[in-house]
């Protein structure tokens, strides 16, 4: 434990911000996992799709994923949705 008044707060600070983040991650692997029920399930698709993209680049921006990782997820996620669509419509 360090004994420097600032230090101290650096450790509570960190501490909290880290729990935010948990919470943060946590919250945008759920909504992934909301869309790809969507897509599988044909329902409201369009409007959960566009809510975890929101969700995905709200993350790389705060520098919770890297931006590549969010291009990467919101690139799958398209490609799974415009599949289940052409398999509806075929």
């Amino acid at each position: 434990m360090p004994n420097i008044k600032s230090a101290i707060k650096r450790v509570n600070v960190n501490k909290s911000k880290a729990l935010k983040n948990v919470v943060r991650k946590s919250a945008l692997k759920t909504s992934i996992k909301k869309c790809r029920a969507a897509i599988e399930s044909g329902v409201n698709t369009e409007a959960v799709f566009n809510k975890t993209v929101s969700a995905i680049d709200k993350a790389a921006s705060r520098n919770l994923i890297h931006r590549n990782t969010a291009a990467r997820k919101k690139s799958r996620l398209a490609k799974a949705m415009n599949k289940a669509a052409n398999a509806a419509t075929v």
